[in-house]
């Protein structure tokens, strides 16, 4: 049975790569299923992994909670052999879930550094995804800027953008604070944040058009975003900061993926994250102009002018398991 004719739940969709003269084992089609919260141009990079392995990608596309929420009710007769998503607190929640099966790769083992993985390999970061600082230059000097930290002070009041308190990305980054600087200061520093936010927005596009705009100085986004508005207006007016460089180092989330528990084919599954991380890692990287967790690939072009940066190494997963903390501290700081 295919996915595409499954009965979904709201807001789900599906999407299936269906190729001819697929390989077979004894007949049946090689398929390996995804459910997937990553949205960005899956499809040329299973298509290509088609073509090189003879093995069928199919995939369901929906948010995190909705696909959690899913593999938890079908139990052992769920479809997903791959649970992918964006956030390491995603993928440590879907692990405290129950949700993977831990992999014993060396390709895996060796393409994806230790701090971008779980610690029992259940789960392997795919690509990086730096969340940093973005200014306007007509009212912002680089030399104005320094630290994650330092946008707390009174000289950014009504000048910061953000995103809200209820986006992982904003958790996550606040959950490196509270990694970094304990839960107090952390609380400090969100609630400089708070209180100096010119104003809160649902998306990081939003935030890089209206820094752009002028409305705002600074803001904090995921590079890939100020990328994605530099492919449509390369004029725009807004520059990228690496945060934290003579400090802990800018912040670097990740999308990844794991193979669920009970899936019917987890060998071709490992065998997709292997090949993802290897001779696939350009393929899926590129699509959303993130940077490679394979220190043998080399990012696009547009997102390399950006210049290199030295990254926090704090384990991914420690975001996840700091998550509740985060949440606690954006409350107690007043952060919507």
């Amino acid at each position: 049975m295919k996915l595409r004719h499954l009965p979904l739940v709201a807001a789900l969709v599906v999407t299936s790569l269906l190729a001819a003269g697929c390989a077979s084992v004894g007949g049946q089609d090689q398929v390996v299923r995804v459910y997937s919260a990553r949205q960005y141009d899956l499809e040329p990079a299973f298509q290509k992994f088609f073509q090189e392995t003879g093995i069928k990608v199919e995939f369901l596309y929906g948010t995190d909670a909705e696909l959690r929420e899913r593999i938890k009710a079908e139990g052992k007769d769920t479809l997903a052999d791959v649970y992918m998503t964006v956030d390491a607190g995603n993928l440590a929640t879907a692990a405290k879930d129950g949700m993977f099966q831990p992999l014993d790769s060396t390709v895996l083992d060796d393409a994806v550094p230790k701090n971008f993985r779980d610690p029992e390999d259940r789960w392997f970061g795919l690509s990086e995804r730096v969340r940093t600082i973005i200014y306007n230059p007509d009212k912002v000097k680089p030399s104005e800027l320094s630290t994650y930290e330092d946008l707390a002070n009174l000289k950014w009041k009504g000048r910061l953008c953000l995103r809200r308190s209820t986006n992982v990305y904003t958790q996550s980054l606040v959950a490196s604070l509270i990694a970094r600087d304990g839960e107090q200061k952390a609380t400090e520093v969100v609630k400089g944040w708070a209180d100096n936010a010119a104003d809160m927005f649902n998306n990081d596009v939003e935030i890089v058009n209206n820094v752009g705009s002028g409305r705002c100085d600074v803001g904090i986004v995921n590079h890939y975003y100020l990328a994605r508005v530099m492919q449509e207006n390369p004029d725009i007016n807004v520059k990228l900061f690496w945060a934290n460089q003579s400090t802990s180092g800018v912040h670097v989330n990740i999308s990844g993926a794991g193979v669920t528990r009970y899936a019917d084919n987890p060998d071709l599954a490992q065998k997709l994250l292997e090949w993802l991380a290897t001779d696939g890692q350009q393929e899926f990287v590129n699509g959303n102009n993130e940077y490679p967790v394979n220190p043998d690939v080399k990012p696009d072009p547009l997102i390399a002018k950006f210049g290199e940066f030295k990254a926090d190494s704090l384990d991914a997963a420690t975001f996840g398991e700091l998550n509740p903390e985060a949440i606690k501290v954006m409350a107690d700081a007043g952060y919507e």
